[in-house]
């Protein structure tokens, strides 16, 4: 298994070549298994209409920086999205904070506070309030995900605690977290046909993960990780792969158990015409689990009618 070495600190001032993207990816689930969410913040938005277009014209010459956004789901009783893009004005980035448009992430080296303000669509409604999210370690490593090494996978906190605080709506709860960061050095889609990826607490304050991507030159290995509470990164062999149910868009969606027979889907969270995000029930390592799982099919999200769609889901508001 390929690993390369980091400091294990959050650092949001990091460089991001042209064409490029790099993402920093939160979720949680509540203690009750009632709630959960999601947030990532964009540099060079990968699942843009808007930077697709700019690398088709611009080739590797497109600026990410142009291309930025803060993607949050809310999932409960009411599902709320928002994903708004910013331009490059729009945009600060510092070692231990970055903004884009009216919503914040910082880091004080102890906790991650995302300060969100931003407005749901297709129906608006005001998403405000704070996530505050504490590891129990930082990890220093990350992993390649294809075989030229363009595109990269940290783990930052693979557990970690969540507290949310929503003023809008009002939300208020705790739960398990979850901390990545992804980069590369050229589109998703140019790459990869297609991913599965779910991370799944364990008893003891452990958490399994799994990185099933299909590239489209070469083979990649499954990654199968387990983190315990400290930090500490143990593969294991990978179980087998099971089938879900396709999502309402027709996504396949696989993901790994010990055995198939209480392998189930038990809600889709979203569900897009090239993403799903759901909860999936299965066994890992002998224990029975809830895991976030997502998966995403880059072959449907460059297709020319995915495209047009996505500016519905996707609002430009790039002030120059």
């Amino acid at each position: 298994m390929n690993t390369l070495s980091f400091a294990p600190q959050l650092d949001f001032s990091v460089a991001v070549p042209r064409g490029g993207y790099r993402w920093w990816y939160l979720d949680a689930i509540s203690d009750d298994g009632e709630q959960a969410l999601s947030l990532i913040a964009f540099i060079g938005s990968v699942f843009s209409p808007y930077y697709a277009h700019a690398r088709r014209s611009c080739g590797p010459t497109a600026d990410p920086l142009d291309h930025c956004a803060i993607n949050l789901g809310l999932y409960g009783q009411r599902h709320h999205w928002a994903m708004t893009e910013r331009g490059t004005k729009q945009l600060v980035q510092q070692t231990n904070a970055l903004r884009i448009g009216p919503s914040e992430l910082h880091w004080n080296g102890e906790c991650l506070t995302a300060t969100v303000d931003e407005i749901a669509v297709p129906w608006p409604a005001r998403l405000r309030g704070r996530i505050e999210l504490t590891p129990s370690a930082l990890l220093p490593t990350g992993y390649p995900l294809d075989p030229a090494a363009r595109h990269h996978w940290q783990p930052l906190a693979p557990n970690a605690r969540v507290r949310v605080a929503l003023d809008r709506p009002g939300l208020w709860w705790e739960g398990s977290g979850y901390l990545d960061t992804n980069w590369g050095s050229c589109a998703l889609e140019k790459d990869f046909a297609a991913w599965h990826w779910s991370r799944a607490p364990l008893p003891g304050g452990e958490t399994a993960v799994f990185y099933d991507v299909t590239p489209r030159s070469g083979q990649t290995a499954p990654l199968a990780l387990r983190f315990d509470a400290h930090g500490r990164a143990r593969g294991f062999k990978p179980p087998p792969a099971f089938a879900l149910k396709r999502s309402l868009w027709q996504i396949n969606r696989s993901t790994r158990s010990d055995h198939g027979n209480d392998t189930r889907l038990v809600k889709t969270l979203e569900d897009g015409p090239f993403y799903a995000r759901s909860m999936v029930k299965a066994h890992v390592l002998g224990q029975p689990v809830t895991a976030i799982h997502e998966s995403l099919s880059l072959d449907r999200f460059k297709s020319p009618w995915v495209q047009a769609l996505l500016p519905f889901r996707m609002p430009r508001r790039a002030q120059r």
